[in-house]
């Protein structure tokens, strides 16, 4: 990372508080059987969840988790040749022999909400928005473990607990559990306990809230002027609520505590996330490959922000290049001490900590 690159580092980082709430690791180093000092490039590895084409992972990835340079993979419909297939790919992924200490089970994720947004075929084929009571949430949960766990997927990125406002986008597409916290927290939560409770591993989405966009972050940059108070009265109470191990980091910006996008703001995940909210859990932003970041830089730059704003894991969902670069742009950014080593395994061990929950 050059030079220019760090002073812009530093002017986009200007004015914030470099506490870290009070957010913790979920295992104790004296508990922690990973080994006692990570390669900088494992370290950043366990930071790092890939994605590519096609049903054969590329010879690279292959070789990154041989190495124990990566966390897992993420799979979308093109990963998708049918259920047999996803289970081979899988089984491929998971046998690949890994470092002592690093050969936890690989992170598998998908988006698997119901209805619409589905990876995998098969249940939920119930919309979020078509959901009346827990019950039926929880079926639901229940129902989306087992379509993933048959094909060896270990988590679902959902469920949605975004609290929507009328004609959002997020109502529009059907993704939402209703429109009061209430509703939201009843409905998703039994979702995601339907989930754990098949062995899957939720991801609450999308912090601090996108209840009330009018577009979604995958098709244009979004602006979400809402007052703190608001945000924090109805969109936050879902986040507080819901038990998990993960939270995924919206990309919209809520210019009510930081004119940067959520994934890159310190405020949003240190200080009322890991603060407020007092998760301690992992932390991961929504794709970084979309029109609402692109324009804050490079994939190496952008999973620097993200990072430096205490996010665990920086996903670039669109290609495995991408997440290639991104990984070598946080070892340039440690090497030239931008980023601190510290900081970055503390990270990384909060994802191990997390891979070792699902062999249990």
């Amino acid at each position: 990372m050059k030079v220019a690159c760090l002073l812009a580092a530093a002017a986009f980082l200007a004015g914030c508080r470099d506490d870290r709430g009070d957010g913790r690791p979920p295992a104790t180093a004296a508990s922690d059987p990973a080994p006692a000092r990570l390669t900088l490039r494992q370290a950043v590895g366990q930071r790092m969840v890939f994605a590519f084409a096609g049903s054969r992972p590329p010879q690279a990835l292959e070789k990154r988790i041989r190495r124990g340079e990566a966390a897992g993979v993420i799979l979308f419909s093109r990963n998708v040749g049918g259920r047999e297939a996803v289970r081979r790919l899988v089984d491929r992924l998971q046998r690949i022999a890994r470092p002592a200490g690093l050969d936890a089970p690989l992170l598998i994720m998908v988006d698997q909400e119901g209805g619409p947004v589905r990876r995998i075929p098969g249940s939920p084929v119930r919309a979020a928005a078509e959901v009346r009571t827990a019950a039926q949430a929880r079926a639901d949960g229940r129902a989306a473990a087992r379509t993933l766990r048959a094909v060896g997927v270990n988590v679902d990125l959902a469920p949605v607990v975004d609290v929507a406002r009328p004609g959002s986008a997020i109502e529009r597409e059907r993704r939402a559990y209703g429109r009061t916290p209430a509703q939201v927290i009843e409905r998703a939560g039994a979702f995601a306990a339907g989930l754990r409770s098949g062995g899957v591993q939720p991801v609450l989405k999308h912090f601090p809230g996108f209840g009330a966009a009018s577009a979604n972050t995958d098709d244009q940059a979004v602006r979400i002027d809402r007052p703190l108070s608001e945000l924090r009265r109805i969109d936050l109470l879902p986040f507080r609520a819901i038990s998990a191990p993960a939270v995924m980091l919206s990309t919209a910006v809520y210019p009510a505590l930081d004119p940067r996008p959520a994934a890159f703001s310190r405020h949003w995940v240190r200080d009322e996330l890991r603060g407020r909210l007092r998760f301690d859990g992992v932390t991961i932003t929504d794709d970084l490959q979309t029109p609402a970041v692109t324009r804050y830089g490079s994939n190496a730059q952008l999973a620097f922000w993200a990072v430096s704003a205490g996010v665990d894991i920086p996903l670039f969902a669109g290609s495995y290049t991408a997440g290639a670069q991104a990984a070598a742009g946080l070892e340039r950014a440690v090497r030239e001490g931008a980023l601190e080593r510290a900081e970055l395994e503390a990270g990384a061990r909060r994802v191990l900590a997390w891979r070792r929950a699902l062999a249990r």
